[in-house]
């Protein structure tokens, strides 16, 4: 049994997995948008919890939220489910693909077989889709993967059942209606605002364009404060946080620029243009800070690529990321 399910690759899972659900039921919703409607930029630096021993740094909001976003800004009626009983989980995933339903899932990434080795670490964010069973053997639509991959019964179990920080507890997730009518604009629009809220107007300063600059102020004075070992394992956190979980800050950045030049579209608003431009060049300074970061790391830095000039380039993307989302506040206003 195998459900005609589009496979799609995309930079990230979340936005692959709800774009290629939606677009399953019949509304054709690519990744940019999947991800700019469901206001996933964000930033967060939280020193007191731990993820492999090192402070999280995130550039996502909480797993789940960009599809529970997307899906109710667009009218679809979604069901979220968990489960403590494993077998229960199992049977019930046989039976929504038994009655033709696509089933989104969230697993741990370390015991995925068909990753690479050098990808797999305790990570248990990971969207997939279960689209089909034969022989005991799952068909999955993984966005990160060029093809259709399979897993069998266990292993689909055992990364359901992942063990660890956030572990997944059998969670998945499913359409139950897809909408009668939805307004395109009104979504886009209100995953502006959201976006403009989240990086503006937390008070918290761990968070948005303050969390980037506590993050900074914090880093400025790493190498002094916790040693040079210790300094470099909190660097090398943020660096594979960048560059490998996912897409990363740098790639968001990216996404969300390919974002508002589709929104300059259907919104008419031409400016968004220049804003995607800028949003762009964002991304390209963590890119550029992922790279002398890594310099440092290796030994190869010069006096271009010590902490101090490591937050200064932090606190320069802060200042351009805040008169982006600025001057968007002002615009959608």
């Amino acid at each position: 049994m195998k459900i005609n399910f589009q496979h799609k690759q995309a930079a990230h899972c979340e936005n692959g997995v709800t774009s290629n659900l939606l677009n399953f039921y019949g509304l054709k919703i690519n990744e940019p948008l999947a991800f700019g409607i469901g206001s996933g930029l964000f930033f967060s630096y939280m020193p007191f919890i731990k993820l492999n021993g090192l402070p999280v740094v995130s550039f996502r909001p909480w797993p789940g939220l960009i599809f529970k976003r997307v899906t109710k800004r667009l009218n679809f009626k979604i069901k979220f489910e968990k489960y403590s009983d494993k077998n229960k989980a199992m049977n019930d995933l046989d039976k929504y693909l038994q009655n033709g339903t696509p089933v989104g899932m969230l697993v741990g990434v370390f015991n995925l077989p068909y990753f690479p080795t050098e990808y797999r670490f305790h990570f248990n964010a990971h969207n997939i889709v279960a689209f089909g069973k034969e022989n005991n053997s799952y068909f999955i639509s993984d966005p990160v993967m060029e093809n259709i991959e399979t897993l069998s019964y266990d292993e689909l179990l055992k990364v359901r059942y992942a063990q660890g920080t956030y572990p997944p507890t059998g969670r998945m997730y499913h359409v139950v209606q897809p909408p009668i009518n939805y307004d395109l604009k009104a979504a886009v629009i209100k995953g502006i605002k959201q976006n403009c809220k989240d990086m503006l107007e937390i008070p918290i300063p761990l968070f948005g364009i303050k969390g980037i600059r506590y993050m900074a102020k914090r880093a400025r004075k790493w190498d002094k404060r916790l040693g040079e070992k210790k300094a470099s394992l909190y660097l090398g956190q943020i660096i594979r946080m960048l560059e490998e979980i996912g897409t990363g800050g740098a790639g968001f950045r990216f996404i969300y620029a390919a974002f508002l030049q589709e929104a300059a579209g259907i919104l008419n608003i031409d400016e968004l243009n220049s804003l995607s431009t800028e949003m762009t060049q964002a991304g390209d300074r963590w890119r550029e800070f992922a790279f002398l970061s890594a310099k440092n790391l290796k030994k190869r830095g010069n006096e271009f690529t010590q902490y101090p000039l490591l937050a200064d380039i932090l606190i320069d993307i802060a200042n351009r990321e805040e008169k982006i989302f600025r001057r968007l506040k002002e615009i959608i206003k």
